[in-house]
């Protein structure tokens, strides 16, 4: 059974590349699928909006079937009542600000009432100024405000956002997060975020699903999935930049093909075919799982260090990155330094392909 505030997905499409097969079921809160280029996140996104048409499957919104393949259900994008933005923001070029915002209310046949809804929707995102303004005289930021205007004039179901600040400078993205983050938290609906920014869906959304290949791979709360990412391609996408294919020694007991170190582990090793280290879970502290280590390299960030380092002895080994803030470095700058892997901050993780 499908609740009636919530968004339901569960469709195969299969492609050249690969084989879509997706299954989710979110209700009124921020859904980020996070994964790299190819994976799938803009097509389920196309086949939600009625854009794209999977082979089989159902989608229900908010209580309305708007694809059901058994039952022959496939509602072209303008019935389906949802607000999508594209990266590009796809403005109509050949219409002003006030026409684009005005072009979200079609559904509604009174007009001074539409007029109403876009003059408010103007000076919600302060475009009142902007009005008689074409795409092209726009900047990439009022742009995007322009394209959320239109999304939300239409009182859509729900939103779906395709990678939305992907081109923004930084110092713009941010600030127009802001903006979105404001937006969302008024919605109180679905929002399907698609992104393959860790930073930015940790900011956005409250549950996260890692896609790979076409399937989701993990899903989960933002805090869970981080702490616990499961699998390889999860820890890679949350930013567990040291990764290592594994040999199970005992319950909690690994070593580490690339590093050439012997790890005890919190969690019991079970199915794990490999471990990952977030680099700024490695310390100084001393006790289990500390080692000697040679400096490889050193790499200075704006505000912190990452150090690359080997075993001592392990000239052979794969290095991995230790972080830690500028003035810690500078206090134990050395050639040679004693670091340790804290058993409970190892991450065991399914799937053993740690190349890339």
């Amino acid at each position: 059974m499908v609740s009636a505030m919530s968004m339901f997905v569960d469709i195969e499409k299969r492609m050249d590349a690969f084989f879509l097969k997706v299954n989710f079921e979110v209700g009124e809160e921020t859904l980020a699928l996070l994964g790299a280029s190819g994976c799938g996140k803009s097509m389920t996104l196309k086949c939600i909006a009625g854009i794209e048409k999977p082979d089989r499957g159902r989608i229900v919104v908010d209580g309305v079937t708007l694809f059901d393949s058994e039952k022959g259900i496939h509602l072209p994008p303008q019935k389906r009542c949802l607000g999508m933005m594209f990266q590009n923001y796809a403005l109509f070029p050949n219409m002003t600000v006030e026409q684009n915002i005005k072009a979200g209310t079609k559904r509604e046949k009174n007009k001074k009432e539409r007029q109403y809804v876009v003059e408010e929707m103007m000076e919600r995102f302060g475009l009142r100024k902007y009005a008689g303004h074409y795409p092209h005289q726009l900047s990439g930021g009022q742009q995007q405000r322009t394209a959320l205007a239109r999304m939300l004039v239409s009182t859509p179901r729900a939103l779906l956002l395709d990678e939305p600040f992907s081109a923004l400078d930084n110092h713009l993205r941010f600030r127009l997060e802001q903006e979105v983050r404001e937006v969302i938290r008024g919605f109180n609906r679905t929002v399907l975020l698609v992104s393959h920014d860790r930073d930015e869906v940790f900011r956005m959304a409250q549950t996260i699903a890692v896609m790979d290949e076409g399937k989701v791979e993990v899903l989960g709360s933002r805090d869970a999935v981080f702490e616990n990412p499961k699998t390889v391609v999860s820890a890679r996408l949350t930013g567990c930049k040291n990764i290592s294919a594994i040999e199970r020694r005992d319950t909690h007991r690994v070593f580490a093909r690339d590093w050439g170190l012997e790890l005890s582990t919190a969690g019991q090793v079970s199915e794990a075919a490999a471990i990952g280290v977030r680099m700024h879970d490695i310390c100084q502290r001393g006790g289990e799982n500390s080692f000697l280590c040679r400096v490889a390299d050193e790499i200075e960030n704006p505000f912190s260090y990452t150090i690359m380092l080997k075993p001592d002895g392990k000239e052979d080994s794969a290095p991995f990155g230790w972080e830690l803030e500028k003035e810690s470095w500078e206090k134990i700058r050395a050639k040679t330094v004693e670091i340790t892997i804290p058993p409970e901050a190892i991450l065991l993780l399914r799937e053993g392909d740690c190349s890339g």
